[in-house]
């Protein structure tokens, strides 16, 4: 028999009431149907904000390949090496909060553009303005910056070149750049390190096109070297520490994310070797009532960070591992209430500083 209209005959997850409001909150399903099945022995490089070192760290605690390209030195201890941010993403590239600035590494690495010789210098010792704070206390000398520098664009080629997956998180749309030689910075220079020139340093909100852009060239450009290369899109669900486009910070957020969104949307949609993962939503959902925030309502908390990376494995094992017993949950419940963001690195954070 004809259905009287298209939703006749649509699954219980095309209704907010059956799939969301007939639920617990805990016991929404269904919200990512992976497109990869991704193995243990995969290799995966994870890149972008803040959010984006919760995956690698899920990795490795599940027994997956996470590739660290840029290994400390022998002998360095764990607290120095994250310190150093060693072990934080893949390589040592530091916060990549933009497409723009992934597609800035991206051509870099593979000889696509010339790599600036930008360096700052303050009090004697030298800093990277693409990675401001890959050494809290600088380096001896500009050599010492460059050779850094070229170490992680060696590590991060290494990276597109060898992986299975590639992870990036989205985590900005405000953006600075250099008006001369048109660089992009991840921090406003001034800020965590440098010192801002107006008429030099230039502000840019990016919008959809542009933003969507540089992700699909970035994408491209990897896919080239390496094609059985697959991504995974998130969303970082952290709202901004501060907005530079005169709005309150509330709505730029609500802006910045959902552009954001709707970029990795769209690509995950048009391209078979991109996926999206839901981690924006598994946090901010009007469903999870923000319980998955600090008081701060900032800060993810690490039970909300256990939420996602649980919801994206056992998504992985609902449909790839249907006909064997699927492990039980592997989360290890944290007794105190740590603030997660605590334990990743996040340069934005030092905006709070210029706060009155």
């Amino acid at each position: 028999m004809e259905p009287l209209n298209p939703y006749e005959n649509l699954p219980d997850k095309a209704f907010w009431r059956l799939a969301v409001a007939a639920h617990n909150m805990f016991d929404i399903e269904g919200l990512w149907d992976p497109k990869f099945n991704i193995r243990p022995k995969a290799k995966v490089v994870t890149f972008g904000s803040c959010f984006a070192q919760h995956i690698g760290k899920a990795l490795v605690k599940r027994g997956f390949s996470w590739m660290s390209n840029e290994m400390p030195p022998k002998g360095l201890s764990a607290d120095n090496a994250k310190k150093y941010n060693y072990n934080i993403f893949s390589s040592r590239t530091g916060n990549i909060y933009t497409t723009s600035l992934l597609r800035q590494w991206t051509e870099w690495s593979l000889d696509k553009k010339k790599t600036s010789d930008e360096v700052w210098e303050k009090d004697g010792r030298y800093y990277d303005p693409f990675r401001p704070q890959i050494e809290p206390d600088g380096f001896g000398s500009p050599d010492e910056v460059l050779q850094s520098r070229n170490q992680t664009i060696s590590s991060f080629k290494e990276g597109i070149l060898t992986a299975d997956y590639f992870v990036f998180t989205l985590g900005l749309t405000e953006s600075w750049f250099n008006k001369k030689t048109g660089v992009e910075y991840p921090m406003c220079p001034g800020t965590a390190a440098g010192v801002f020139d107006s008429e030099n340093h230039i502000f840019k909100n990016q919008d959809y096109p542009f933003i969507l852009n540089n992700l699909r060239e970035s994408m491209q450009l990897m896919r080239e070297v390496n094609k059985k290369l697959k991504f995974i899109l998130t969303v970082s669900p952290v709202p901004l520490t501060a907005t530079n486009t005169g709005n309150h910070v509330l709505l730029a957020t609500m802006e910045s994310k959902s552009i954001l969104r709707a970029v990795a949307g769209q690509l995950a949609r048009s391209r078979s070797f991109i996926d999206y993962f839901p981690s924006y939503e598994l946090i901010n959902a009007p469903s999870f009532k923000g319980v998955f925030f600090e008081p701060n309502q900032r800060g993810v908390t690490s039970f909300g960070v256990d939420f996602v990376m649980d919801t994206f494995f056992k998504s992985l094992a609902s449909k790839f591992e249907k006909n064997e017993s699927i492990p039980p949950r592997q989360r290890k419940v944290l007794k105190n209430k740590k603030q997660a963001d605590q334990d990743v690195v996040c340069e934005e954070e030092l905006l709070n500083a210029f706060g009155k």
